[in-house]
């Protein structure tokens, strides 16, 4: 069958279809993957008011693309201690935030009961605030540091109050890939693993993939179907979040960095690829906020937040060190022509600020 008629019948599409996918023209793809938007949100841009804390940059592992763990790039070792976390979720709260995201290296100094006690102080602080924390690629150091299963570390740190897990370490799936930009991570199989038995739980988590540096297309569509795989199981993802490479202080030398064209392309394909997936982030931070903006017709419909603060992705080169400020953040998606929704973490609407809502778009926080 042809592929528009696949795609007009809404068929899910099987590896070859979805590589195919790329050899439709920018806007043929954008058309689809908007009507499948729309059909879901309308014209709904969601996000939240969120706080990034990256308790340190010590890492036993030495990835390719990262410029965040201290080495010779990146010659700024630090932890930071208990109350310095403490004293920014209290920052970020005062400020509304509703999310605290911690992630972080690989430090064998952070043990699991360093990060376990730090996580029961937040909820015990701040019962309701929503702690999403530890990538599965985190999960796999501590339980490998502890000789313990990936269930009991999962079970250790929901007992302390975690409430989803963040998409990272995902990467590329492909093993040999990952073998080259991150040798001695977690495996593709065992990240998945992580994520089914954290699903299992019945708690929900978000997916990501590095895109833009040594992967083909072929990997992105590999890494989008294991995905889809697992949903289909556990029905455990809210969100499918494309990271765009980011090519600054590292060792990953990559020469030709992808077009907007294929940055875009990459959206709308995963917003067709991904059917059973319900949110597709086009995160502001690895994309520019002008191209994620743009993005939101290409099947995206989810910016992230505010964030408040970064310190990963720009260590790399991303402008997002600060964050966002809420009125800016608001003014930019509606004059894109679409209507901000804040959302929780499990994407629970808050607030609409439609043209009804304008005096509130001057909230600065």
């Amino acid at each position: 069958m042809d592929i528009e008629r696949k795609l007009k019948s809404k068929i899910r599409l099987n590896f070859e279809e979805a590589l195919e996918l790329y050899n439709l023209d920018l806007f043929t793809l954008a058309k689809y993957a908007n009507d499948i938007r729309e059909e879901l949100y309308g014209k709904k841009a969601f996000f939240n008011i969120n706080r990034h804390i990256n308790p340190t940059n010590i890492c036993k592992d030495v990835c390719k693309f990262c410029a965040f763990s201290a080495n010779r790039k990146n010659p700024n070792p630090y932890t930071m201690s208990h109350e310095e976390i403490l004293d920014e979720v209290e920052k970020a709260v005062l400020s509304g935030a509703k999310e605290v995201h911690i992630v972080s290296a690989h430090n064998p100094e952070c043990g699991l009961d360093w990060y376990i006690d730090v996580f029961k102080k937040i909820k015990k602080s701040y019962p309701t605030l929503h702690v999403k924390a530890l990538t599965a690629a985190e999960i796999n150091f501590l339980a490998k540091e502890y000789n313990l299963s990936f269930e009991d570390v999962i079970d250790k740190i929901l007992d302390a109050g975690v409430d989803s897990l963040p998409g990272g370490g995902a990467e590329i799936f492909d093993e040999k890939i990952r073998e080259y930009i991150c040798k001695g991570k977690v495996s593709s199989k065992d990240w998945l693993k992580i994520h089914e038995l954290w699903h299992k739980k019945c708690k929900y988590s978000n997916s990501t993939m590095l895109f833009g540096h040594i992967e083909s297309r072929a990997n992105r569509i590999d890494h989008m179907l294991r995905l889809r795989d697992l949903q289909d199981k556990t029905g455990g993802f809210n969100a499918f979040i494309p990271l765009v490479y980011q090519r600054e202080n590292n060792y990953l030398r990559v020469e030709n960095f992808l077009s907007s064209v294929e940055i875009l392309k990459t959206y709308a394909i995963s917003r067709l690829v991904l059917d059973n997936i319900p949110h597709i982030k086009a995160y502001w931070v690895t994309s520019t906020i002008n191209l994620a903006l743009i993005a939101l017709e290409f099947g995206a419909d989810d910016l992230d937040g505010t964030i408040q603060k970064e310190s990963i992705q720009s260590a790399a080169g991303a402008k997002s060190a600060n964050g966002m400020q809420f009125g800016e953040f608001l003014e930019l998606i509606s004059t894109s022509g679409f209507i901000p929704v804040q959302r929780d973490s499990l994407y629970n609407e808050i607030s609409t600020y439609d043209d009804n809502h304008r005096d509130d778009r001057k909230v600065v926080l």
